[in-house]
């Protein structure tokens, strides 16, 4: 059985920093593609970045068009231990969310459309 467990989430100040954990279990990373996603309350569940075939990283357009978004969000990889991170730095109020990781199959190098299986997800409180 496929299982997917988010760990790091809490509550900091702004200007701090988390590093978010998922832990993928039942399958290896190279089947499949790793996404983060974020839901801020009282909105829609975003994506904030995720990994493709051949090792590319790759964020959301709508951060990177943001104040340096794109620099204070780092999706990562242990392919060994099957662990996908979220380094998130510079943490302000409105990253405050649930962040889930998700997983959608990947073949010869291209990721599906569609996820297919959702960790629970870590809370992320940022406090001014």
């Amino acid at each position: 059985e496929v299982q997917l467990e988010e760990s790091g989430g809490g509550s900091v100040e702004t200007g701090g920093s988390l590093k978010l954990s998922c832990v993928v279990s039942g399958y290896t990373f190279p089947s499949y593609c790793m996404g983060w996603f974020r839901r801020a309350p009282g909105s829609e569940r975003e994506g904030v970045a995720h990994t493709e075939g051949y090792g590319r990283l790759v964020y959301s357009d709508s951060l990177e068009k943001s104040d340096s978004l794109e620099n204070r969000f780092t999706i990562s990889q242990d392919s060994a231990n099957n662990i996908v991170y979220l380094q998130i730095n510079s943490l302000k109020p409105e990253d405050t969310g649930m962040y889930y990781c998700a997983a959608r199959p990947m073949s010869g190098g291209v990721c599906y459309d569609h996820y297919k299986y959702w960790g629970q997800g870590t809370q992320v409180t940022v406090s001014s």
